[in-house]
């Protein structure tokens, strides 16, 4: 679902598949004996090489209980081994099992808050008074555990090592199907990076676990809780996904957060970092044949898991009838609009691709027809997400000043109409298929965007899907398009959110900022500034802040004004976070 994020805090966006015409992209294929997948593409246009793996293993993997999971291992792989990130491993490891067994102690302390929170004895879990005379008493010795970890601890050394040797970009995404490991190593220390990921995979410690867990719960405050859509996002995503696991979000439930053990994660890794359940994918400087025997010699010594992972078997039934949310939020009045639609390589995703791109930017009919055409809207987007087990057609529409939601709703119903009842014309599919080959050719420049759509289609299922689809995409109908509109474009196949302001919030006019920016400018910078209250890293802001500093002085004289009141909220926000 898409919610207007601005690309100063979704730049990673920017890095997901796109699809590739022509010959495609060269993938070498290898499997290791003990069931490593390895994925490599031979580039010398820069010395260095872009290394990384996949894990097949994402939130629809988890059940109710330790939903966000998923997502903690992507903190928790970057706490080192027995050998980096620790002064005392003897000493580490001692502390580690010793704090396990206050936990369990203290789990036993939480089960009887929650019976008496069952029993309407307790109104709030989250509130330290409502804590047990023992828990408080083992938490304070738990602490103390802390500091004794920290006495031994080498905070980051695993980056440390990696920047050391010139590597750049170390960085990790959890979807609901994935969890995607990467980093950018010169040509000359692909050893290095065989040796660290190998050993991270092979002798894992997961150190700081409950202070990372409670680091993942503070993510999901601040880009969950704490933004005007966060929470009814994830709510709409919640009812739209009825019986799938893709019912709950990537970073997990607020109750299910804390209360994830250690045990718990330690089984959760043992069945699905596995090397059968792992693909490594290279790209760059390299001889195959060389990176072959290296990744071989390193990774071949990571035994084989002897229990396959579980397959997902809870499927999405058909939905039956339409589904509605109405919200009042501190936010622009807006529509947000879910079908129920296909999965990653099923057939009509490719015809489902080309109507987001038909829909979608300013040159596409939602644009043309609501924002320039009818007037009732300030912005439009669509999007088809084929995930690794079913689909989602997105279409969200931010409402103009002075009309109403029902009348955005209605005209997005009007576009949809028209794609079923007319065909569309053979000039405007070739537009559309030629920006497809278009973006398709400029994403083969470099090793980063190569690397991620290899991982990204390996993650969801195959690979050859990036070489494969472009050709499928280019050979999409009118008829087709009129078919799959028909099939999944119905009323009891959808989900509607409509967003009001809240009463009492006041206008976004009253914004002083806003003063001298036109009708389409204003719900940019609202938008940006919506999406600012969920960024935590003041060292990413101020990058953004350099960057649009730097664009600034050539820019539209037009947009300049713009330009301006969007660094004025960055620098807000970078000075609102340094004071905390």
């Amino acid at each position: 679902m898409k919610r207007f994020l601005p690309a100063l805090v979704a730049g990673l966006l920017a890095m997901f598949p796109v699809r590739t015409l022509g010959q495609g992209i060269p993938v070498i294929e290898r499997t290791l004996p003990n069931g490593f997948k390895l994925l490599m593409v031979e580039r010398h246009e820069e010395p260095r090489i872009e290394g990384g793996w996949v894990a097949h293993v994402g939130s629809a993997n988890e059940r109710p209980g330790i939903t966000g999971i998923a997502h903690l291992f992507e903190h928790m792989m970057f706490k080192g081994t027995p050998t980096i990130g620790t002064k005392d491993a003897k000493r580490d490891l001692e502390i580690l099992a010793t704090q396990e067994s206050l936990r369990d102690q203290m789990r036993a302390e939480e089960a009887k808050m929650r019976d008496a929170w069952r029993r309407g004895q307790l109104e709030d879990l989250t509130k330290p008074e409502t804590k047990t005379a023992r828990w408080k008493e083992l938490n304070a010795e738990f602490k103390k555990l802390i500091d004794a970890e920290r006495e031994v601890l080498v905070k980051n050394e695993f980056d440390r090592v990696y920047t050391t040797a010139g590597a750049s970009g170390m960085n990790a995404f959890t979807t609901e199907d994935l969890t995607g490991y990467f980093i950018s190593v010169p040509a000359n220390k692909l050893e290095l990076w065989a040796w660290m990921e190998s050993e991270r995979l092979l002798r894992p410690v997961f150190r700081e676990f409950y202070a990372e867990r409670d680091v993942v719960f503070e993510e999901r405050r601040m880009r969950t809780e704490s933004t005007p859509l966060g929470k009814f996002a994830e709510e709409f995503n919640s009812l739209f996904w009825q019986a799938h696991p893709y019912h709950w979000p990537v970073i997990g439930w607020p109750s299910d957060i804390p209360a994830i053990s250690k045990k718990q994660a330690d089984e959760f890794y043992a069945l699905y970092y596995q090397p059968q359940n792992i693909t490594l994918v290279l790209v760059g400087d390299f001889k195959p044949d060389d990176a072959e025997a290296l990744v071989t010699r390193y990774f071949g010594r990571i035994p084989r898991g002897s229990q396959p992972p579980p397959d997902v078997v809870t499927l999405e039934p058909a939905q039956l009838a339409e589904k509605r949310m109405d919200a009042e939020a501190e936010t622009n009045p807006q529509v947000d609009m879910l079908w129920h639609t296909v999965g990653f390589g099923h057939r009509d995703s490719y015809a489902l691709e080309v109507l987001q791109q038909l829909l979608s930017t300013r040159t596409g009919r939602l644009y043309k027809g609501l924002v320039l055409g009818r007037e009732v809207a300030t912005d439009t987007y669509a999007n088809q997400d084929s995930k690794k087990w079913g689909g989602a057609f997105n279409i969200s529409v931010e409402v103009r000043d002075g009309k109403t939601p029902a009348q955005a709703e209605a005209a997005v119903f009007e576009e949809i109409e028209r794609l079923k009842t007319e065909m569309v014309p053979s000039e405007e599919l070739q537009k559309v298929k030629n920006q497809f080959a278009a973006s398709e050719y400029r994403k083969l420049s470099a090793n980063k965007p190569i690397f991620m759509q290899v991982l990204y289609a390996e993650g969801l299922g195959d690979w050859r899907e990036v070489n494969e689809a472009g050709k499928k995409i280019q050979a999409v109908t009118a008829a087709e398009l009129q078919q799959v509109a028909k099939t999944y474009f119905t009323r009891e196949n959808r989900a509607v959110a409509t967003y009001t302001r809240k009463a009492g919030t006041g206008a976004a006019e009253e914004d002083p900022d806003l003063v001298g920016l036109s009708a389409e400018q204003k719900p940019v910078v609202r938008r940006i500034a919506d999406s600012l209250k969920g960024e935590s890293d003041p060292a990413k802001l101020k990058e953004a802040a350099t960057r649009m500093e730097s664009q600034s002085a050539g820019a539209d004289p037009k947009r300049q004004q713009l330009q301006k009141i969007i660094l004025k909220k960055v620098r807000e926000r970078i000075a609102e976070l340094e004071k905390k």
